[in-house]
């Protein structure tokens, strides 16, 4: 598998990210993890803009979602060869509604859905392409859902947003990847059930024995430095900053 990093800023876009978004490719399938804000420009510099297969969207706060409705007016208002057909998309239940709602003046209140092939998700596993899916409830205020997913004897796993959770332990157990969310600040910020800090996030990178420990979705006021440090002095295993553009290998 091949993870691209196209967004990773947290709650809005910062001076050098858009929020949270991530491609995964593998047997030149193409499977974008969340379209938040300033994602879908990000995205063009990496696929042409309907080289997408799949979309799975971790839950409908607007970082992780909202450039749905511009990738809408892609799809919708194609002019070279017509409108573009649905494409799959994994959501927790309301997604069509929620981006209608949020684009205001679709052509009807069926049109989000001619373009869009909304799946609800649910806790289980499943099939996107050539990938095998897993995908849990996590602890946020609104729906969400982590997600590990497995080919070729690799896994990736990408916690979307969450506080401390068992799930999240049970879908990044023996992760080679683990893409992981570290909003707040150890010892400054604690809400429960809201977002990981780094040394809650490398907590469980390090029960799970996880290859690899990615911290993602910091938002533009928080130490990213200072997240990763703190990180480090649990996670025995190799730590690093989610970067846009990055790339892994898995």
């Amino acid at each position: 598998m091949k993870l691209t990093v196209v967004g990773c800023s947290g709650s809005f876009p910062s001076a050098d990210s858009a929020c949270s978004s991530y491609l995964v490719e593998a047997d030149g399938f193409r499977l974008l993890l969340d379209m938040g804000n300033g994602a879908l420009g990000e995205l063009q510099r990496h696929i042409g803009l309907y080289d997408l297969d799949a979309i799975f969207l971790s839950h409908l706060h607007a970082d992780h979602c909202i450039d749905m409705c511009a990738y809408f007016v892609a799809r919708y208002y194609r002019h070279e060869g017509g409108r573009c057909d649905a494409i799959p998309v994994y959501a927790p239940e309301g997604a069509d509604q929620r981006l209608t709602t949020a684009y205001a003046d679709t052509p009807s209140p069926t049109s989000m859905g001619e373009v869009f092939d909304f799946h609800t998700l649910k806790p289980g596993s499943f099939d996107i392409g050539p990938f095998s899916v897993r995908t849990e409830k996590v602890c946020h205020p609104v729906e969400a859902f982590g997600i590990r997913i497995e080919h070729d004897g690799k896994s990736l796993t990408y916690s979307g947003d969450t506080g401390v959770c068992e799930s999240l332990h049970e879908l990044a157990d023996g992760t080679d990847l683990f893409l992981c969310e570290a909003s707040f600040t150890h010892g400054k910020e604690d809400v429960p059930d809201l977002h990981l800090n780094g040394r809650e996030a490398g907590a469980h990178a390090e029960r799970a024995k996880a290859g690899r420990l990615v911290l993602t979705h910091i938002p533009p006021w928080t130490d990213a430095e200072q997240n990763l440090a703190d990180a480090r002095e649990v996670y025995g295993g190799e730590a690093e900053l989610a970067a846009p553009g990055a790339v892994y290998e898995i």
